[in-house]
């Protein structure tokens, strides 16, 4: 079986740990490198794997490694993992953001398979939306082995590198926006004489059903909302003061601008 070494126990790293133990995936062929003691404590016990405060040591023996630190760390870490005897032997794989391939590739061994991974925080809840793209060197069975160990957070799309960007902007950033509307949803609530806590029970399961008719029903996001909205209707007043208020180009200036902020940070990390 894979063996896997986790760069970075914070809660995207654990979440990728908690599914793959809940997966089946056998404690002995996971290992953590986290270098604050009471975390890796934390880990050790909660999932019975073995914790160290070493990169290198992590990567020694294992077949895949997964990085799972802030972006600014990414450089230090591939300094201690290009070390590693055998290094460019491993599969590099990314859930920092901003970093291209070619920034990995060109911190470790020539030759070396990387693989990006777009993931965003309903990771948390087993339920990600992960986009994968290759790397130079990354082959097929390479991107395989990435969406089969990211499938049990949730469901996983490859795409090429030059789409990352967009995906950033749809669903890295996403769940902010799902968040952001809710927040509104609830503060507009309260306006209305609501409590806050009835409110937002209101809100969140509203958005928690919507989107499970979303994923479940075959119809797309137009028919659904046609189907509530009945002419001359409640919804339909509401529908009519969003769109009149600018709530669509609001949402494409602002993903438009997340694109070009993680174009710009890719940029920004590819120069030697």
């Amino acid at each position: 079986m894979t063996r896997i070494a986790v760069i970075g126990g914070g809660k995207i790293g654990e979440a990728l740990i908690a599914g793959l133990v809940a997966a089946g995936r056998p404690a002995k062929d996971l290992v953590v490198a986290e270098r604050h003691p009471g975390r890796g404590k934390e880990l050790a016990d909660e999932y019975g794997l073995r914790v160290t405060a070493d990169t290198a040591d992590a990567a020694d023996g294992v077949d895949v490694v997964v990085i799972a630190v802030k972006p600014g760390d990414v450089g230090s870490v591939l300094g201690d993992l290009s070390k590693v005897q055998g290094a460019g032997d491993r599969l590099i794989v990314t859930l920092a953001a901003g970093h291209p391939a070619s920034f990995y590739e060109g911190l470790m061994p020539a030759g070396t398979p990387v693989v990006r991974v777009m993931p965003n925080t309903p990771m948390l809840v087993n339920e990600a939306m992960c986009a994968v793209s290759a790397g130079r060197f990354a082959t097929p069975e390479h991107v395989t082995t990435v969406v089969d160990m990211l499938a049990v957070v949730g469901k996983v799309v490859e795409v090429p590198e030059s789409q990352l960007d967009a995906v950033t902007a749809v669903s890295g950033s996403g769940p902010a926006y799902v968040f952001l509307v809710v927040e509104a949803m609830v503060d507009a609530g309260v306006g209305l004489g609501l409590t806050r806590q009835l409110a937002t029970e209101l809100a969140v399961q509203t958005v928690r059903g919507a989107g499970v008719l979303m994923s479940d029903s075959g119809l797309s996001p137009v028919d659904l909302r046609a189907s509530v909205t009945s002419p001359g209707g409640t919804t339909a007043e509401a529908i009519r003061e969003l769109d009149s208020n600018g709530l669509r180009g609001a949402f494409y200036q602002a993903m438009r601008a997340c694109a070009a902020r993680s174009a710009e940070l890719g940029a920004a990390s590819a120069k030697p």
